[in-house]
């Protein structure tokens, strides 16, 4: 034996000392290798929309609907299928709404508790016993684990498992024990959570998602465009601060920043009212339902938004002077502006402006800092990075999260994988595809995580800002955005936002070939592998589907956002991949909570696409399964030195 192979027995015999621990291990990961898959939920662009968000992470994407099917098929009414899973994703919430109606009897109770344990042997059966111990509330493991292994027993042992129903009823114990499994049931209906970017922008409740996303059992992230926005701020990139406050200016969502992290605005929007006082800033009117038109408060968030808007511009210019090799000076715009004529040129063309009043801007030098946005700038760069709910969020984002994840064959991330024109991938700071992304990643850390003082620390910092919108960043994938032209011009040729040809490419049949070479890039199957993206719209009214590069392609972008489904038709697709393969599905816009809990409503959900297996995946067939043979095998070999006298069994 190998001096290596044998310092590695000899830690693995710390664990199983003997012949017997070590066989009895191998037996308990052979068997699980036989089991069923478990599910995977794959969810991108969440934008803030924690009701909508939270109440697909309640149903799984109908996988909680489809377990019910399974189970009850015969034995209950469609609205007695619709009042059960309602109370699965609600449960406290239900029973408060149904005592109110004074419809909770004993009755009720004992129906109700059978059917919520016979729905959760039905979504437990996959996992080992070992697993779902670990996943049971403790104030009820005992009594669950008796109840789910309860079927197909004597009369004896039937009238116990009667008799603990009615003990805890008895003890008023059964709405929590209600809620407990309802709980419980959510759990179990999906193994691990798939996130692709996009937690914050527009929506009112990205923190809260964040929140939640931390409580829940299994959790991977790909970062997301917005994602990155709000990590550069809080590390202290001050370009990304004032766009983070400009986006949350103009859809109104400013009590993200002052309620939900603390960070105070009040000296930005005293100087915003002083100094746009005379400015009517009527393109600045914040796009909310909320927003009263001409009101004293949507006025005053109008200035905000423009006095970020111009803070950002000088806070970029700084940036782009410092980074020749962003290549981003065409961005410079305003040193290509003549105030008294209100006219911009771009490219030798002359354009007209829609909006030429800028109070705070010095001409002679218009992208240098006035005294007062000097202290400002000191002042939100302090409240952005020591904000203590923000920090821990950003934490767990690089915790959990990356510029792209792997597992089981699936390439997943938020944008794209850059690419030129002619099908080559993009070259940035000499790396491409793969490299590109895990250079990406580290510099990302580092802007994070370094000490104010490490000489890379400006360096990384300033790379938040470029991830957010530079023309080869991954999480972009655009050549450009076109921020000011669209506030500030009415000529809509201006606006376009060119994407990269990555999305070109993987369109149609032909895009089965690229996939493939991103697939084999990254070190995985051509063949069995797939990708799977966020970050784009699908428009469903434009006849496009989420389905592209022949299969190989899921986008999932997850629609979300209200401000979107206008345009898109729905409100975007989720992924399921189980067992038995593949399952998108299409979502129509959520109505409410209120209306979920108090009228069954569920999000309407419809698969678009089924890509079965032949055989059942099991988890021999995962990751995971490499690694447990990966286990099997070195105890086999533990085994061996046991019996052979190589290593003393203990």
């Amino acid at each position: 034996m190998e001096v290596q192979e044998k310092r590695v027995l000899e830690l693995l015999s710390a664990r199983f000392p003997n012949v017997a621990s070590a066989t009895s291990e191998i037996i308990n990961l052979s068997a699980i290798l036989q089991l069923p898959k478990g599910t995977e939920h794959f969810l991108s662009d969440l934008h803030g929309e924690y009701e909508a968000f939270c109440h697909i992470l309640r149903n799984a994407s109908g996988v909680v609907r489809i377990k019910i099917e399974e189970v009850f098929q015969n034995t209950l009414t469609e609205s007695e299928k619709t009042a059960l899973a309602t109370l699965v994703y609600y449960p406290e919430e239900r029973l408060s709404y149904l005592r109110k109606r004074g419809t909770l009897t004993d009755k009720w109770y004992e129906r109700v508790l059978s059917q919520l344990i016979q729905l959760c042997r039905g979504v437990s059966a996959k996992y080992t016993r070992s697993k779902v111990r670990k996943a049971l509330p403790s104030e009820f493991a005992y009594i669950i684990e008796e109840l789910l292994h309860g079927e197909g027993t004597s009369s004896d042992k039937s009238s116990y498992y009667k008799s603990i129903t009615r003990s805890i009823l008895q003890t008023d114990r059964g709405d929590a024990f209600l809620v407990a499994i309802s709980h419980l049931i959510q759990r179990l209906a999906v193994d691990c959570l798939y996130i692709l970017g996009d937690i914050f922008d527009r929506g009112p409740g990205p923190h809260v998602i964040l929140d939640t996303l931390m409580n829940y059992h299994s959790v991977e992230l790909a970062w997301g465009n917005h994602d990155i926005l709000w990590m550069g701020a809080a590390a202290g990139n001050l370009a990304c601060i004032f766009s983070v406050i400009r986006i949350s200016a103009r859809y109104d969502q400013l009590d993200i920043l002052e309620n939900g992290y603390g960070i105070s605005l009040r000296k930005l929007i005293a100087f915003a009212d002083d100094s746009y006082r005379s400015d009517p800033c009527i393109r600045f009117y914040p796009k909310s339902e909320k927003s009263v038109p001409d009101g004293t408060e949507t006025k005053s968030i109008a200035r905000l938004q423009k006095a970020a808007m111009v803070l950002q511009m000088k806070a970029e210019a700084a940036l782009i002077a410092r980074h020749p090799e962003y290549n981003m000076e065409n961005r410079l715009l305003l040193h290509r502006l003549q105030p008294e004529s209100g006219a911009l040129t771009i490219d030798g063309k002359i354009y007209p402006m829609a909006d030429c009043m800028f109070p705070t801007v010095d001409w002679g030098n218009p992208y240098r800092f006035t005294k007062q946005e000097q202290e400002l700038c000191h002042r939100l760069c302090y409240d952005f990075t020591h904000s203590v709910r923000l920090r821990e969020h950003i934490r767990f984002l690089l915790a959990k999260g990356a510029m792209y994840q792997i597992e089981n064959q699936n390439l997943m991330y938020h944008g794209c994988i850059p690419m030129e024109a002619d099908g080559s991938f993009a070259e940035f700071s000499g790396y491409r595809g793969k490299a590109l992304l895990d250079y990406c990643d580290k510099i990302v850390r580092k802007g994070y995580l370094l000490e104010e003082e490490h000489p890379e620390k400006e360096f990384c910092c300033d790379f938040f800002w470029y991830l957010w919108c530079g023309t080869y960043s991954p999480l972009f994938g655009k050549y450009k955005m076109a921020t000011f032209e669209r506030y500030f011009t009415d000529d809509t040729s201006l606006w376009e936002e060119r994407k990269n040809p990555y999305y070109g490419f993987l369109e149609g049949e032909q895009g089965r070939e690229y996939a493939q070479k991103i697939l084999q890039d990254f070190g995985l199957s051509p063949h069995q592998g797939h990708l799977i993206n966020g970050h784009v719209p699908v428009r469903q009214t434009r006849g496009e589907s989420p389905v592209k590069a022949g299969g190989k392609l899921f986008v999932i972008d997850g629609g979300l956002s209200r401000a979107y489904q206008s345009r898109t038709g729905i409100a975007g697709y989720t992924l399921i991949y189980n067992s038995h393969g593949y399952l998108l599905t299409a979502h129509q816009p959520f109505s409410s909570k209120e209306d979920a809990v108090t009228k069954g409503t569920d999000i309407v959900s419809r698969p678009v696409a089924v890509s079965h297996c032949r055989e059942r995946l099991l988890v021999r067939d995962t990751d995971t399964g490499v690694l447990l043979s990966r286990q099997i095998e070195e105890l086999t070999r533990l085994v061996q030195a046991y019996r052979q006298g190589t290593l003393r069994e203990h």
